[in-house]
């Protein structure tokens, strides 16, 4: 069974990740920018103030995406590079070259999707309690509505945000992405007011953009235990609650899981836990970033979660030390169009890192990364034939980029970048995505 004909194909990038130019053209700090730029934080140092220097070298990206064949390409627009004090004032300079991006991919078809916000949230709002104020669902409709103004007659497909789960815990609870706060109850105030402002956000984008598609992207993990017994499938059901429902109950249901609920206890005391059911205006898609599983044991004194990784074993990993198991998105995906029937379902990012060999002339060979690829897709493929409205995979990464809090010692892209002289220099994987989708595309035809 082929892919359906108006499968997209396409790429995934970041602003903060690619753009660089974070401190001139108008662009505010980020939370981003302050915490690589604080000593210990990010591996070797590394910041995201040059990056891919996407800002001035997009043209030349976007070439390449045209050459590859694909049909979509996911970006992010920078929050402070748009509205540099978070609210206010609009930087022109900003908004007019997310335009120039947006014009240079329909010249060549490729369908823009838009993270409305992927982590590089505005540094004068964190000063004032960040994500943690219940005054960030209002500044982030009021940004949403400047991007949705000027990009919606263009742009017909929107995100709200990226990996809220991601954003609140590794950010919130335990501190190692920025803002860098380890702090149970903040986390989850966090949490609470992305899916709140998720919600708001829905209806402007669509006044703002006729006939769009909009929806949000979660990260997901298949959760295992790591044995048959209660406790560890106590365990499992734990880890899944605590990162996938804990964001698809209240987008889909309108509720907080109960079992979590209770399990967290105290830390939720000031959240307003009724509100929630604001954060479950109907979607058009769900995207779903999947990498890998985790197999948990049951810990009954680690509060509040009560579960812990298991070893892994002799198995596969990327250079993360995630665990490659492709067969996890197909149940996944399957078990997510079961419970809560989303309309659609994007592979909004799955990718690999590798280390990558330097350049052998004018390719690099990575056969990991187009292995990885191949089994992922057939994964996918899989899910649709089990009935899952899947309508297209967005392969994490176009180019080697700053991977947050690792900087640039993780390679996840399909092309390579030589930070020294800024050179796109293409991986084997990319050559193989190219035929996949000429492939795909001749077959559904």
């Amino acid at each position: 069974m082929p892919f359906p004909k108006d499968f997209v194909w396409g790429v995934a990038t970041a602003s903060y990740q690619i753009e660089g130019t974070t401190t001139s053209e108008g662009c505010g700090e980020s939370i981003w920018h302050r915490f690589s730029h604080t000593p210990g934080k990010t591996r070797n140092g590394d910041n995201g103030d040059m990056a891919c220097d996407h800002y001035h070298r997009y043209p030349e990206d976007i070439q390449l995406m045209s050459e590859m064949g694909l049909d979509g390409y996911r970006f992010s627009i920078s929050w402070p590079r748009v509205i540099p004090q978070g609210k206010g004032d609009v930087n022109p300079l900003g908004l007019d070259f997310y335009d120039r991006l947006v014009d240079e991919l329909l010249k060549v078809n490729i369908k823009p999707f838009v993270t409305l916000f992927h982590w590089d949230y505005p540094q004068v709002l964190q000063d004032e309690g960040g994500w943690a104020n219940p005054d960030s669902v209002k500044w982030f409709a009021d940004y949403v509505d400047v991007v949705t103004r000027r990009l919606g007659n263009r742009v017909k497909n929107w995100i709200t945000h990226n990996e809220p789960w991601v954003y609140s815990m590794i950010g919130h609870f335990y501190g190692q992405h920025a803002p860098g706060i380890i702090d149970i109850p903040i986390a989850y105030k966090t949490a609470h007011h992305l899916l709140l402002a998720h919600g708001e956000a829905m209806p402007i984008i669509r006044e703002n953009s006729e006939d769009c598609q909009a929806g949000i992207t979660l990260y997901t993990l298949y959760s295992e235990p790591a044995t048959d017994s209660e406790n560890d499938q106590k365990a499992a059901y734990r880890n899944d609650g605590f990162i996938n429902r804990w964001f698809l109950d209240p987008i889909f249901k309108g509720q907080y899981p109960a079992d979590m609920v209770e399990a967290l206890g105290e830390n939720l005391k000031d959240i307003n836990l009724d509100a929630i059911k604001e954060a479950s205006e109907p979607i058009d898609f769900l995207g779903i970033n999947y990498y890998t599983r985790n197999k948990v044991t049951w810990m009954p004194d680690l509060l509040p979660l009560q579960f812990l990784p298991a070893p892994m074993g002799n198995v596969e990993t990327t250079a993360m030390g995630w665990e490659i198991y492709p067969e996890g998105l197909t149940k996944l995906l399957v078990r997510i169009h079961q419970e809560y029937r989303p309309k659609a379902i994007y592979i909004t990012e799955n990718g690999a890192a590798f280390d990558d060999p330097p350049p052998d002339g004018l390719i690099v060979d990575d056969p990991l990364r187009e292995n990885y690829l191949i089994d992922h897709f057939a994964a996918a493929e899989d899910a649709i034939d089990q009935g899952v409205p899947l309508k297209g995979f967005f392969v994490w990464s176009l180019m080697d980029n700053f991977e947050w809090a690792e900087g640039f010692s993780k390679r996840f892209g399909l092309y390579y970048v030589n930070y020294e002289n800024q050179a796109r220099i293409p991986k084997r994987s990319a050559q193989y995505y190219k035929r996949k989708i000429a492939t795909e595309k001749a077959r559904a035809i």
